[in-house]
């Protein structure tokens, strides 16, 4: 079983995980893998501390599991962690599975241990390996994923490390027999109330009967995905570098050159997932594209607007900076730039008094329809000037409204469905003006902040 530690110490050092002057941190559970890791990086003599997480799911057996590992650590005379985590608790408050909660959790605790003195652990090393692997691969699959997910875990990723990918789960056993290591079993192991012990205990073991070489198969895969994976992602990256063009925080990609380019819902795929959008947002993206002008799609974290010819990716934070700001039908105010708008629809005939100047907008409440953007104007852009017949291009408009360069880079536009119903704080579109057949007023007052 010394051929095992040796192939283990040649595959770190072929891959690069760790040097001998890395200090490591070894997630430590008490059952044989764990274990396994434990005892090639002590025979193998890295330096190393101990982490141990009790989640508090298991009851006695949790605490036996703890004081196993803490034993441990001092048979080695390696530093010891441990913390212990509500889990039930968190994964009740934050909506996600037992599953979820427990990786956030410990992997959350892991990276507030690197760096820190008097130890300056640089890496955190799991036991994941094949097997683990191998279900991980499968579980994507039938979840739905991208390259990304059929290859699996990686060896290296970040400051985790998973230096036992290549050792199946059998070869670890039977070093740690040899070994005549002692481990801990974990009895929830057993049951398939969990999705990863469900493919382990129920599904592969059931293909196996039909394809009694699909474990082989299955490993096989997973170096073949691994490869293909880098293929992909180079002509992902050359897809991105033509596609996406970077303004401020924001990100514009031509409608028109996005549909030449193929196969488009695997890219679009590709850059979307960037920005924390799901696999169903792709497909509504597609239908995006030819949608009317101010639509889009709202994630977590970002908005994607269709505007003309243009996707535009916006962060959802810092709205009043953007350079794309959706205006709905219910919003009273909106921020932008260095000012805010005031929106309210009321019927006409209302015997309210109205100020007539610039920094108002009054408009035909029955000729908008939503979403609006509000934008800075941009060269091209164009409109009708209240009391005329005739469109004007702004840059024209704003020459011969006298205004300094400085303050002409300031302008912001009002945009609904390709075309333009104010320019901001100077004159609405004509097209839009209330009449004595409005019935309903919008009335848009400009602010600054």
């Amino acid at each position: 079983m010394d051929n095992l530690l040796i192939q283990f110490q040649e595959m770190v050092t072929r891959q690069k995980l760790f040097g001998r002057k890395d200090r490591l941190l070894i997630a430590v559970s008490g059952g044989m893998d764990s274990m396994v890791l434990a005892e090639f990086c002590y025979l193998s003599g890295y330096e190393f501390g101990i982490a141990h997480v009790n989640f508090g799911l298991r009851g006695p057996e949790s605490e036996r599991d703890e004081q196993f590992v803490r034993l441990l650590a001092e048979k080695y005379g390696k530093p010891f962690f441990l913390k212990r985590f509500d889990t039930a608790q968190y994964a009740a408050q934050h909506q996600v599975s037992i599953q979820a909660a427990a990786r956030e959790l410990r992997y959350g605790w892991f990276e507030s241990l690197l760096g820190e003195p008097p130890e300056h652990f640089r890496f955190v090393l799991t036991a994941h390996h094949l097997d683990d692997n191998i279900e991980t691969m499968l579980m994507h699959f039938f979840r739905g994923t991208g390259i990304a997910g059929l290859r699996g875990m990686l060896s290296k990723q970040g400051n985790i490390i998973r230096p036992l990918l290549s050792f199946s789960k059998s070869a670890l056993k039977a070093f740690a027999e040899a070994r005549q290591l002692q481990w801990v079993e974990d009895s929830s192991n057993e049951s398939d109330k969990y999705t990863r012990n469900y493919f382990r205990n129920k599904l592969i073991p059931a293909v196996e009967k039909v394809f009694p070489g699909t474990w082989h198969n299955l490993e096989k895969n997973l170096d073949r995905f691994s490869e293909t994976e880098i293929l992909y992602r180079e002509a992902i990256y050359r897809h991105k570098k033509k596609l996406l063009k970077q303004v401020n925080d924001e990100v514009h990609i031509p409608i028109l050159l996005l549909k030449k380019s193929q196969p488009v819902h695997t890219i679009l795929f590709e850059i979307l997932h960037d920005y924390g959008f799901s696999s169903g947002h792709t497909e509504e993206c597609i239908r995006l594209m030819d949608s009317a002008n101010g639509k889009y799609i709202q994630g977590n974290s970002h908005r994607i607007i269709k505007n003309r010819a243009w996707l535009i990716i916006a962060p959802l934070e810092n709205a009043g900076t953007a350079a794309y700001i959706i205006i709905e039908k219910d919003h009273e105010s909106i921020s932008y730039g260095d000012g805010e708008l005031i929106l309210r629809t009321f019927t006409a005939g209302e015997n309210t008094s109205i100020e007539k100047k610039t920094s108002l907008a009054l408009l035909d409440a029955g000729r908008i329809s939503y979403p609006l953007i509000l934008r800075k104007w941009k060269a091209g852009d164009y409109f009708y000037p209240l009391g005329m017949k005739k469109k004007k291009k702004i840059a024209r408009f704003l020459i011969d409204q006298k205004l300094s360069k400085t303050a002409k880079e300031k302008i912001w536009v009002i945009e609904m469905d390709q075309k333009i119903i104010w320019v901001v704080g100077q004159r609405i579109d004509n097209r839009f003006c209330i009449s004595q057949a409005t019935q309903e007023i919008l009335k848009i007052e400009m602010r600054m902040l």
